[in-house]
């Protein structure tokens, strides 16, 4: 169902391939490289309760607002964040307006460009009384973001020029703004509206310039659905270009594979399917029998089966394979199908290897015939829906995961435990570091690499920014301080910690929900759990 005007506004304007044997690959902690404990010597000190007591409070959150601007006209929590990709200054941010079980969402569009950057100072600075405090400038809305009678809990601006911004509710509504911009001004006007279930979870915008401006979400009756806006089409602007039906609970995350050819997607019922969106996958016959998908696994596969459910998901710069993570911190690595070839190789006089024949009888290509890892971007490659791993370091769920840009071969997760782990995937998904109460002992939110560290040479791919309950941002070097270093070195420089920025209150009704970083990761805006937006600078 699609209306082209806005019913609620009245003027409507608005690996290597380690020969990818069909067992699992059990990761135990023996294995690991590097663990990080959480009271390791000379870690950067937390705050502790005592802090706390009498009458300190406020003194407290001075110290430790390390943010330079501010908007915090949300009535209740900021439970969805959004960046534009050409002008990364402006942020939607989308909530509800109050606690109550019947007050609407509500949404703001915000330019942060107002935040007024901050001298560097020595660390003795603000625990200087005398010093005075430095201001932090109060952003306001450029937009508000109406129509939703229950709290928006997704937003995205479309790629890859962000020419829409979308939000998703949780009373089921898709709402569809267009987006113009000249001479630093930002105009933003209603366009349509589609509500095809009853509550939205998620919303991803496809990465590919070659379908631009398509949506994808999932839903909590386990449906997932992608659209594709189209403005010049009046009639019917919101356009629908799938829908699927194959989980049986509530669809808890989506990821698209960065050539926009696949959407993978999990669920509660620890069922995990990826969609061949665009029929590339059926046209070279790599589909299953369901003629949807190209990998469909469910917990009826014992070597897939996850007691919980699942709750992430990410599918690998290369599209070589895809990460699904869930309950009891375990991730599953599967293999899926390579929908484009490879750039041919220089012919030569050697004799041909003789086939290999892999399960099923398909042919796979002899072992001195397959990519290196080196010429593949150092990621493993391997038959559609086979199972390359099985992880289970962590204590508790994976709320969150995600791949460094190539060349680096890094996954990172995020647990409910408060932990962050850090796999190899070009070692044979070996651990590389598990930095326990990366987070003070609080559920990790979100972890997400900087795409292009261009202000920091040689860090590019190394850089992982995550968020948790406890209220705090942390920043975190990946490289070095692996088992072989570990003797030398101690406390922060072992867990890899570069910067932590506090702010939101943490724990009961407070923490960070969600955070954005644009491509660089110089600026990092959160949203908070207290109803708070905040603007902190690398």
């Amino acid at each position: 169902m699609t209306f082209p005007q806005d019913p609620q506004d009245p003027n409507h304007q608005d690996h290597h391939d380690n020969d990818m044997h069909d067992e699992d690959e059990i990761i135990h902690e023996e294995e690991i490289e590097e663990i990080v404990g959480d009271d390791a010597e000379g870690d950067v000190a937390m705050d502790s309760d005592e802090d706390h007591e009498m009458g300190e409070g406020d003194e407290e959150m001075f110290l430790h607002n390390d943010s330079i601007a501010y908007f915090d006209a949300h009535k209740d929590s900021v439970f969805a964040i959004a960046q534009h990709p050409i002008y990364p200054q402006l942020i939607a941010t989308g909530g509800s307006e109050g606690e109550g079980d019947d007050m609407p969402g509500k949404g703001y569009v915000v330019d942060t460009s107002a935040a007024v950057s901050r001298p560097v100072l020595p660390p003795s600075y603000q625990s200087d009384p005398s010093a005075g405090q430095q201001q932090n400038t109060e952003l306001t809305p450029i937009f508000e973001i109406d129509g939703h009678t229950d709290s928006i809990n997704a937003l995205a601006f479309t790629l890859p020029k962000g020419d829409f911004l979308a939000s998703a509710g949780m009373d089921g509504r898709l709402r569809v703004y267009a987006v113009s911009a000249g001479a630093n001004q930002f105009q933003f006007s209603f366009l349509a509206e589609s509500q095809e279930t009853e509550e939205i979870n998620w919303l991803l915008p496809c990465p590919s310039a070659d379908f631009p401006n398509t949506l994808a979400l999932g839903a909590s009756d386990g449906s997932v659905w992608v659209f594709t806006i189209d403005a010049s089409d009046s009639a019917s602007p919101i356009q629908i270009v799938q829908s699927y039906f194959l989980h049986t609970g509530p669809c808890t995350a989506g990821a698209w594979s960065a050539d926009g050819n696949l959407l993978a997607t999990v669920s509660e019922d620890a069922s995990m399917h990826v969609f061949d969106v665009w029929g590339v996958a059926a046209a070279k016959n790599l589909t299953t029998d369901n003629g949807q998908t190209v990998v469909s696994l469910t917990e009826a596969d014992q070597r897939f089966a996850v007691e919980g459910g699942l709750y992430s998901v990410a599918i690998s710069p290369s599209g070589n394979f895809v990460a699904a993570g869930g309950a009891g911190g375990n991730i599953k690595i599967v293999g899926l199908p390579r929908l484009s070839e490879p750039a041919p190789t220089k012919p030569t006089q050697s004799r041909p290897a003789p086939a290999i024949r892999g399960p099923a009888g398909r042919r796979m290509p002899a072992p001195s015939q397959r990519p290196s890892a080196a010429a593949a971007g150092a990621e493993p490659s391997a038959q559609a829906g086979a199972i390359l791993a099985s992880l289970a370091v962590q204590g508790d769920g994976i709320e969150s995961l995600a791949f460094s840009p190539l060349p680096q071969t890094l996954l990172a997760a995020g647990s409910v435990d408060g932990s962050i782990a850090v796999y190899d995937s070009a070692r044979s998904f070996a651990v590389r570091k598990h930095i326990r109460g990366a987070h003070e002992g609080e559920s990790v939110v979100k972890v997400d690499f900087v795409k292009s560290a261009t202000s920091q040479p040689g860090m590019h791919g190394w850089l992982l920014t995550s968020c948790g309950l406890d209220g705090v941002v942390r920043r975190w070097d990946l490289r070095g301080a692996t088992a072989s270093s570990q003797n030398m070195q101690s406390g922060a420089a072992v867990s890899g910690l570069l910067k932590e920025w506090r702010g939101h209150a943490g724990g009961e009704g407070g923490g960070v929900l969600g955070f954005v970083q644009g491509e660089t990761g110089e600026r990092v805006v959160t949203a908070g759990d207290d109803g708070v937006v905040l603007v902190f600078e690398a």
